[in-house]
């Protein structure tokens, strides 16, 4: 008669104790979904709320750019003297400030975009020193023509680094 009671519990058991268990997956398996549902939510308002950040941070560096192309910069910053020695270090230096001034997007750019539009930099300056070096040029005056006649042999080198955030900003859409 004991193994007859026995015999009926564990009858009574197994069934609730596979309720319980398909309810205990049930409601881990709903658990997981809702986290992902959530961090999908959470992803998609932090692209939307990021959005109009990191398109303000391609407009400055596409407006850091457009100072830094040679012809505009040239006119912008004039020499205070005619040595020019001077005046390249003045150049140099309005670049390098301008690119301080701007260094905290890149956070918002891809690697590859910040690395084209500090190459674009570089060359930029590189350009100025180059122009510098060259024998005909003794004057303030003398390097602004330099630069200028070799600015219209070629394209700044900010051209190529603007055409690269105009393709990633069209990409982003």
């Amino acid at each position: 008669m004991e193994v007859d009671k026995i015999f009926e519990v564990f009858l009574y058991a197994v069934p609730a104790l596979i309720t319980g268990l398909i309810a205990y997956f049930f409601f881990k398996e709903h658990t997981k979904n809702e986290d992902g549902r959530r961090r999908f939510l959470l992803h998609k308002d932090m692209q939307v709320n990021s959005m109009p950040l990191r398109l303000q941070a391609y407009e400055r560096m596409a407006l850091f750019l457009e100072r830094i192309t040679p012809s505009k910069l040239l006119i912008r910053v004039a020499p205070i003297s005619s040595n020019k020695e001077d005046y390249e270090s003045l150049l140099i230096q309005s670049i390098e400030q301008e690119f301080d001034h701007n260094l905290s997007q890149q956070i918002y750019l891809s690697d590859e975009c910040w690395n084209i539009i500090t190459a674009a930099k570089n060359a930029t300056i590189q350009l100025i020193r180059k122009a510098s070096l060259l024998e005909k040029t003794d004057t303030a005056n003398k390097l602004r023509e330099v630069v200028l006649t070799e600015m219209m042999e070629k394209r700044a080198p900010s051209d190529a680094a603007l055409s690269y955030i105009k393709q990633e900003v069209s990409e982003m859409w």
